[in-house]
């Protein structure tokens, strides 16, 4: 097993940092990484500071920030450091002005401007978070997609993502041996889709959750033939309502919810 420290360094949030960390991390197994995150780093004084704590720890540095005298004293310092360091915004950034005939203009975090794009964002989460698992159905024709699926199948994180995204997304349970809510059989608008994951992979992540809380492993939850029998049941409503199923086994979260947006274009395209 490989451990290592990796340092993101950001002047805004630090979320294109985390994005593409996550990517690449998902490329190596058997890899431990430690991360340190530095945000809002807008003068030379804080430059100075993480510098510091890069000699004190060193690792892999990457970092977005697009003021090019803080990006040039980053890299110089970890030269002096002799640590790895990645301009991974102002390369693209310079083309890109290159290939426009146009001077950018270096505003931190501009990205999260408070427009329209922002509020319908938050209003899809507000969305996400007040119909999780099977809550508040009354009005869940509203959704613009529908995850159904047994517990443990990724569907709060994924609808999390598609909010992030600005989708207004519900989830509901399957519960074998329980009917499925009248309102998700008769909602006309959502994209309703059956999320689905392989049998064992699904009782590893169970029995790791229940051993995180302290609760007993010997139980139907977990039992292979019974979790099989969910999966197959699950599948079979969906597959008998006409619902798209994706096998979120090997997929990523934003894997699954791409896939689920270019369902969802595909279907725009279709209504035109």
């Amino acid at each position: 097993m490989t451990t290592f420290i990796l340092h993101k360094i950001s002047d805004s949030t630090g979320q294109t940092l985390d994005v593409l960390a996550r990517a690449c991390m998902a490329q190596f197994a058997d890899v431990i990484v430690e991360e340190k995150r530095w945000t809002h780093i807008l003068d030379k004084d804080q430059v100075k500071l993480v510098l510091a704590e890069i000699k004190k720890n060193p690792g892999f540095v990457i970092f977005t920030v697009v003021d090019d005298e803080l990006s040039e004293q980053l890299v110089l310092g970890c030269k002096k450091l002799q640590v790895p360091c990645i301009d991974l915004l102002n390369p693209v950034l310079s083309q890109m002005g290159n290939y426009l005939g146009l001077i950018r203009e270096s505003r931190p975090g501009s990205q999260h401007v408070m427009d329209g794009d922002y509020y319908a964002k938050v209003d899809a989460l507000h969305y996400v978070l007040a119909h999780d698992e099977g809550q508040s159905l009354n009005d869940i024709d509203e959704a613009d997609v529908i995850l159904v699926g047994v517990s443990r199948t990724t569907k709060t994180p994924t609808s999390i993502y598609l909010a992030n995204r600005g989708y207004k997304t519900a989830n509901v349970p399957f519960i074998l041996g329980m009917q499925l809510p009248k309102e998700l059989i008769a909602a006309e608008r959502p994209l309703v889709i059956g999320i689905t994951k392989d049998p064992e992979r699904l009782v590893h992540i169970r029995i790791q959750r229940l051993e995180l809380q302290g609760h007993s492993i010997d139980t139907d939850y977990t039992d292979i033939e019974a979790v099989t029998e969910e999966i197959v049941k699950s599948k079979q409503v969906c597959e008998d309502h006409g619902w798209p199923i994706i096998d979120v086994t090997k997929q990523s979260v934003e894997e699954t919810a791409d896939t689920i947006i270019q369902m969802l274009n595909t279907r725009l395209d279709g209504a035109v």
